[in-house]
């Protein structure tokens, strides 16, 4: 049975979708921007912090779904620049430590907000 998971410490959706969808023992993540919860504002700062802060929102709703970020399978990241790869990759190495998932890195042309990077995931419950 589908489940819809929502997360008080994560960023409201900005479009007619759910934060994530947890379906038999899988969750489904929206992508990520860095939007801070508390203010509804893309963080201002560079893509280092972007990407900390959509970590921050995606730790936030796969815990409201019961999983944590240790529990993730695949990951789809997209980014607006080549050279904002390394830095996204250093957070990125930081939250998957021990057998990371699998990803796939797309560079596109903009992202909602203008931001810089956004992370969807694929967790195990």
């Amino acid at each position: 049975m589908k489940r819809i998971i929502k997360s008080k410490n994560a960023p409201e959706a900005i479009g007619p979708y759910s934060q994530a969808i947890a379906i038999d023992n899988l969750i489904f993540t929206a992508g990520q921007i860095a939007i801070v919860p508390e203010t509804g504002k893309l963080v201002e700062e560079g893509i280092t912090e972007q990407t900390e802060q959509v970590f921050k929102n995606l730790k936030a709703i796969i815990a409201a779904a019961g999983s944590s970020l240790s529990s993730v399978v695949k990951t789809t990241v997209y980014l607006t620049k080549p050279d904002h790869f390394a830095p996204m990759n250093e957070v990125y190495a930081k939250h998957f430590t021990d057998e990371p998932p699998a990803r796939t890195t797309i560079f596109v042309s903009s992202l909602p907000k203008g931001g810089l990077v956004e992370i969807e995931a694929i967790a195990k419950l």
